[in-house]
């Protein structure tokens, strides 16, 4: 079988942008770290460089670079949401957080809102979810959903939110007790609802699949 060159500007591995599609993938450099790690670095005087980040589109291996490398400026993960792929775009010497979309179809991009920096405490686990397309920050114990709404949440130990459906907000829970041969290990879904109150337990795990669906996995 012959080999497809893909230039990606020295990033040598790709994801499945997470939404419901499988013919986008994502890559970023991770020079600096994840998107935390550059604030501290900025905060502490030092310069950042920016963060390599491209899209590749599938079968064809077409490569995109919506968010240029700009010193200042750091990204985070994508998400696939509405025939578009939306990222983060922080811009530090701003104190700006953008919200940048990328056209499936068009390819084109834009930006889709703009936030102050000073909304968040901090860059901590800040990311975008679906659906809705939401902006969260979330610490060891507590979420909180930046925008469209603000909405602030405690959470249980082990606990990490990871997917919303509407009304509903999805965290995984992780357990284990025992030692050596005894040693046990499982994992929970909780289903909360937007003040924090458990609709549901379900054993196992659940993740959404290219078509949209929601799989339970038990």
């Amino acid at each position: 079988m012959k080999i497809k060159t893909i230039e990606t500007n020295g990033i040598t591995c790709i994801k499945p942008v997470p939404g419901a599609t499988s013919e986008w993938y994502y890559g970023l450099d991770y020079e600096l770290g994840d998107l935390y790690e550059a604030e501290e670095l900025f905060n502490d005087g030092r310069t950042v460089k920016g963060r390599e980040f491209c899209l590749v589109h599938y079968p064809d291996g077409e490569v995109f670079f919506p968010v240029p490398k700009t010193q200042g400026h750091y990204s985070e993960n994508p998400v696939f949401f509405d025939g578009g792929i939306y990222m983060i775009d922080v811009d530090f010497p701003n104190e700006t957080i953008r919200i940048v979309r990328f056209d499936c179809k068009n390819h084109q991009v834009s930006i889709h809102t703009e936030l102050p920096l000073s909304s968040v405490k901090d860059c901590y686990n800040l990311q975008l979810h679906i659906s809705p397309l939401m902006l969260s920050r979330q610490s060891s114990n507590e979420l909180d959903i930046v925008w469209p709404e603000k909405v602030s949440l405690s959470m249980e130990d082990h606990e990490s939110f990871f997917l919303r459906d509407g009304e509903k907000l999805f965290f995984n829970k992780w357990f284990e007790e025992g030692e050596g041969v005894d040693y046990k290990y499982w994992e929970e879904t909780i289903v909360r609802d937007l003040n924090g109150n458990v609709i549901e337990i379900l054993p196992g795990d659940v993740m959404q699949m290219p078509n949209g669906e929601i799989w339970h996995l038990k």
